[in-house]
């Protein structure tokens, strides 16, 4: 089967970016023929074989040019062009898209579908749902400014963007997202997707409230990639690995830091509240790790944390947790308690109560017994390794 993976950035910069590397990896293992698509970057590390990829965009160091920016980020004439080049020359089976809009934009799913009716064979669309961008101008269904969480857009309309300035907190850009969605809306462009697969019922519920999709979801849950087995000793601390931000609800957990002086925590990660995080007395700050470090820094812990205040998708850092034993105490919000066994792999708190999530804490580091069970019992949480999640996508693709 012919495979193009889809996503706007071909280098290591995320969580799509992970995925749509070992997906593609293990697709090859299975026997079939991939290739990709997206924009061209000096640290892109896969693609196609007739090296057809779109100009970098990166709205973060304003060196877009300012004139063409508001056309670009709704409808890429040169992704369309790109892309047909790959189509003509790959033939694939099935286009799997991933995060495509502002740098792509949904104008590809126009020519892949001029392709799929030009050579008479229909491609099949399948796309993986790792934030809100059917639904929501800044993805995150959150307002930037407030940290309040958001779903205006769907139920006032997209003039709500505008208004919060949600995307990067500028009026211009917000605009620009507000009409780049309402006019995908008023096309009806996202009838050309076949399947959108979502990573938890939570979004499940939120996608199907584009009707454009509704009867065209399905849940499939992240895939862990299957890691040594450490056999290492448990040691006295709590643990929170992840994005140093706000929305991640860094700034209450370490609130419940200060207040929980006789704990040690450790937190592993980077982003803008790294001062706040090196100003706690009983908070060690490791910075970012990776490899078999983190993996490690994982396993030793009593137990993690995952205090989030936004709607999470399919967080891997929990499913990472329970799958080296460490339970999790994290917070009922998205898709976060389809992740955790309550009772069995760890504990829920509502989400940005301080009270709630101290008093968690404080029950679990004060009850060995209760950690050790649920230790044990974060093996009872049997998420899919990478063969048997791509067994799946096999059965989506031909059905």
């Amino acid at each position: 089967m012919r495979v193009l993976l889809v996503n706007k950035f071909l280098h290591p910069n995320g969580g799509a970016e992970t995925y749509i590397f070992q997906l593609g990896n293990e697709l090859k293992k299975m026997g079939h023929e991939i290739q990709y698509f997206g924009m061209e970057n000096e640290g892109r590390i896969v693609g196609n074989s007739i090296e057809s990829y779109t100009s970098n965009m990166d709205f973060h160091t304003g060196k877009l040019q300012k004139f063409l920016y508001p056309f670009k980020v709704i409808y890429s004439l040169e992704a369309r062009k790109k892309i047909k080049k790959v189509l003509e020359d790959f033939k694939p089976e099935i286009v799997h898209l991933n995060n495509f809009n502002f740098q792509l934009t949904p104008s590809i799913l126009y020519e892949i579908r001029k392709f799929s009716k030009q050579s008479g064979k229909h491609i099949k669309v399948v796309y993986t749902a790792h934030d809100y961008q059917l639904i929501c101008p800044n993805h995150m269904m959150n307002i930037p400014s407030t940290g309040a969480n958001c779903d205006r857009c769907i139920t006032i309309g997209f003039g709500q963007c505008v208004k919060n300035k949600c995307i990067h907190n500028s009026k211009i850009k917000s605009i620009l997202g507000a009409i780049e969605a309402q006019i995908y809306r008023k096309l009806h462009t996202y009838r050309y997707i076949d399947k959108v697969i979502c990573p938890t019922q939570f979004m499940k519920e939120k996608v199907e409230r584009n009707p454009d999709l509704q009867g065209r979801t399905e849940v499939l849950y992240n895939f862990i990639q299957s890691r040594n087995n450490l056999k290492v000793e448990k040691e006295n601390y709590v643990l929170y690995f992840g994005r140093y931000s706000r929305e991640k609800g860094v700034e209450n957990l370490l609130e419940v830091c200060k207040k929980l002086g006789d704990i040690k925590f450790v937190f592993a990660g980077s982003g803008p509240l790294e001062e706040l995080i090196n100003g706690v007395k009983n908070v060690e700050n490791r910075g970012f790790l990776s490899g078999e470090i983190l993996e490690q820094t994982i396993a030793q812990a009593r137990f993690c944390v995952y205090p989030s205040e936004w709607f999470e998708n399919c967080p891997f850092s929990i499913m990472e947790a329970q799958m080296y034993g460490t339970p999790v105490i994290g917070a009922n919000i998205g898709g976060i308690p389809e992740l955790i066994n309550e009772g069995t792999s760890g504990l829920l708190f509502e989400s940005g109560n301080q009270d709630q999530l101290k008093e968690k804490i404080q029950e679990l580091w004060n009850d060995r017994i209760q950690n050790d069970i649920l230790s044990r019992g974060c093996a009872d949480n049997k998420f899919d390794d990478i063969n048997t999640y791509c067994n799946n996508i096999i059965k989506i693709y031909c059905s």
